[in-house]
């Protein structure tokens, strides 16, 4: 039994350092004895002090998902496949609205180009998608109702429309036989190219993918600008260096929109917008960014005059629009895959909502 116990006259027996603390420094009694978790070293959390001097044992709080997984799927679409397929389809839309252009203004050479170029593209992205799904039936399932609330219902119309169009405006030009209906061809590839430059950025941002279905505003511009680019790349490598006129013009202008609408939407997501400029995806970001720069600069300096340097200025334009594609996808995944991009804006929304309710 203990020695000490309380009389009239106070407390008898204690034993010194026994005092209870109630503010400034810890006992002697009261410090962690040596060899326990706290002075193993710092990988082990140690409590936190209180207000009044006493340890909190409760460690601070931390974000974690259940079990430590994403809280949603991600994608499991082939980088390959689909962001090639992105590609594709941007080069053949815009492809095809800078042949009719070029066709216009007497640019037989460029035109014809183009057509080509448009028809090639459109045929590699198809079999990209197809790929991507395993089998041709499972396209072909998609048609089987039209459904306009669903951009891939949508999407799947769109190609099939669109394909067979610029198929036919490139294989007349190619033939030089009927020139009117290869002249409304090319007119009818020019009407859906747009669409077919920029609806897989509708299509991703209608996922729930946390960095495609917030930037689901600004990512058609940016396909449409990196469409733009692809599709003057391909004119100033296959053109003669006489007719690069609108080659060069398209270069300027897909540079700068697809410039401004990444900006505009990285500062509007924010927090959702760390995966754009971290990791693969940043990498390629920066990569776009300087080939689109140094095409641009050399289409403007030299693309109307040197031949070489003009099919250069092309192939960097190409390559900064497969870059921005790939980095577009890759972020997409990072972000799906990391669940604070997911819970931590949902939370915001909902203490957001919590405030105005009250």
């Amino acid at each position: 039994m203990s020695g000490s116990g309380v009389d009239r006259d106070g407390v008898y027996g204690e034993r010194p350092g026994r005092e209870a603390v109630v503010g400034g420094e810890q006992s002697v009694s009261d410090r962690p004895p040596s060899g326990t978790p706290s002075e193993r070293g710092p990988g082990r959390r140690r409590g936190r002090r209180g207000r009044r001097g006493e340890r909190l044992m409760v460690p601070e709080a931390e974000f974690t998902s259940y079990y430590g997984r994403p809280v949603i799927n991600a994608p499991t679409w082939s980088a390959r496949d689909i962001a090639g397929y992105f590609f594709l389809g941007g080069l053949a839309g815009a492809g095809s609205v800078l042949a009719a252009g070029a066709e216009l203004t007497g640019r037989k050479a460029m035109a014809r180009a183009l057509k080509v170029s448009s028809l090639a593209a459109i045929s590699g992205s198809g079999a990209l998608l197809v790929h991507d799904l395993g089998r041709p039936a499972r396209f072909a399932n998609m048609l089987r109702v039209f459904r306009p609330t669903s951009p891939m219902n949508m999407g799947s119309w769109l190609l099939t429309a669109y394909a067979p169009t610029a198929g036919a405006a490139a294989v007349l030009e190619a033939a030089g036989r009927l020139p009117r209906i290869g002249r409304a061809a090319t007119g009818g590839a020019a009407l859906l190219g747009p669409a077919v430059a920029a609806y897989t950025a509708v299509l991703i941002g209608d996922t729930a993918v946390p960095a495609w279905h917030d930037g689901h505003r600004e990512l058609p511009f940016v396909f449409t600008g990196s469409a733009a680019v692809a599709a003057a790349g391909m004119a100033l490598i296959a053109s003669p260096v006489a007719e690069n006129g609108p080659a060069v013009g398209a270069a300027v202008f897909g540079t700068a929109l697809e410039s401004a609408a990444s900006r505009i939407m990285e500062r509007r997501l924010g927090f959702v917008g760390e995966p754009y400029q971290q990791g693969k995806s940043g990498r390629l970001k920066r990569a776009a960014q300087g080939l689109s720069a140094a095409g641009t600069a050399g289409a403007l300096l030299w693309g109307r005059r040197n031949r070489i340097a003009a099919a250069l200025s092309g192939a960097a334009l190409l390559a900064a629009s497969a870059c921005t594609r790939f980095g577009v996808f890759q972020a997409g995944v990072a972000s799906a895959e990391d669940p604070k991009y997911t819970v931590v804006p949902q939370r915001e929304r909902l203490r957001k909502q919590a405030a105005g309710d009250a």
